[in-house]
């Protein structure tokens, strides 16, 4: 009898550890092949709990241990100054990951694609009119690939400095190892991230799906009013056709919600909304994040969470934020939902003097509904840009 009791207490002391092990990542930077970035703060993170903190030594490199396994119920989490702060889920151990620095303009984006060992060599490619970026055709039009990597883990970087108003923009990754394997699953199973910054934050992280057959990795498009559309999914595509109309293939993607996450998406919105009242914005934007998190096509969350960017003074993550409450408005007051993001966006132009852009999103906020705010806001900004 007591060693029937003894066991299941053993069992239980080391549950906690089954499976923990040490992580060792290397930490490069986006934009500049192969610099290896030094004392960043790396720390592992799962279910609230923290490791300790390690910085990377002059190779960029650091293990730590965190005594978690490394799967996806674990967080890594990188830290620089004047760098956007990442966080991944795991698998870690072994893989390279790439800083991006502030960016500075309103309208820009950076996409970082990190894979594994395998496939060698996966490439990032945006189109948009008259552009094609990818390692043949590294310079567009505000566009460029920054960072092109052909022996696994990356990173690739693709900058869009500044989006065109009224363009649609196309990402999408092709796995060259296996260009011209129609029923590869090697993609799928290469583990690839793709990290997308505005500003001085990472808004967006794509997880390659798994399981699926294809050669390219089909994630999102920019519409003409600068709208994030996630897409999501792997195709199949010869290499003639890289690059050419994947209208067929731009379904977006169906994101399932349960009620259970409904439910901690509104309490998070609300516990948002309380610690605004209380003039405690970085709360409220954490709460918000959470919620969306939660909810990722919660619009009033991302409408919420864009005001509290523009109360720390993120501008370009405000547009990011009121154009994804724009993309998932709903209800019967859409319309008034949407036009109120088209103005906020257009004033946060208005107010850094891009007047043609401010009138750009003005009109499209007029469109939707009429008001005298926008009307007089159309004939002011026509005025400045008259001057």
């Amino acid at each position: 009898m007591k060693f029937k009791l003894v066991i299941p207490f053993l069992a239980l002391a080391f549950s906690n550890n089954v499976g923990a092990q040490d992580i060792s990542v290397q930490v490069l930077s986006a934009v500049e092949k192969d610099k290896v970035i030094s004392n960043a703060e790396v720390m592992i993170q799962r279910n609230g709990e923290s490791s300790a903190k390690s910085l990377t030594n002059n190779q960029g490199r650091t293990t730590i241990n965190s005594g978690f396994p490394d799967d996806s119920n674990t967080l890594l989490i990188i830290k620089k100054d004047n760098y956007s702060s990442l966080v991944v889920k795991c698998p870690c151990n072994d893989m390279t990951y790439a800083l991006s620095p502030y960016m500075k303009n309103l309208d820009g984006m950076r996409i970082v694609l990190n894979w594994g060992k395998n496939p060698y060599d996966l490439d990032s490619h945006l189109t948009f009119p008259g552009n094609h970026i990818f390692f043949q055709h590294q310079i567009g039009s505000s566009s460029n690939l920054d960072v092109d990597d052909t022996d696994s883990y990356g990173p690739e970087t693709i900058t869009i400095e500044n989006k065109r108003f009224g363009e649609t923009y196309h990402y999408f990754v092709h796995d060259f190892s296996n260009k011209d394997n129609l029923s590869s699953n090697k993609l799928s199973a290469s583990g690839a991230k793709v990290f997308v910054y505005v500003g001085q934050s990472l808004v967006k992280t794509y997880y390659i799906p798994k399981n699926k057959t294809g050669n390219v990795w089909n994630l999102f498009k920019i519409n003409e009013n600068g709208e994030i559309v996630d897409i999501n999914n792997v195709i199949s595509k010869t290499t003639q056709d890289i690059g050419i109309n994947y209208a067929d293939n731009d379904r977006e993607e169906e994101v399932y919600v349960s009620n259970e996450d409904k439910k901690r998406a509104l309490q998070l919105n609300r516990n948002g909304d309380q610690a605004y009242q209380n003039k405690d914005v970085d709360a409220a934007l954490e709460f918000y994040k959470q919620a969306i998190e939660y909810y990722p096509t919660f619009g009033q969350a991302y409408g919420n969470l864009g005001l509290m960017y523009i109360k720390k003074g993120y501008k370009a993550e405000a547009i990011y934020a009121n154009r994804k409450a724009i993309t998932y408005a709903s209800g019967n007051s859409i319309n008034t939902t949407k036009a109120s993001a088209y103005y906020n966006i257009a004033k946060i132009f208005e107010n850094e003097n891009d007047f043609e852009e401010a009138l750009n999103y003005y009109k499209l906020a007029k469109e939707l509904k009429e008001n005298t705010v926008y009307d007089n806001a159309i004939i002011r900004v026509r005025n400045k840009i008259a001057q």
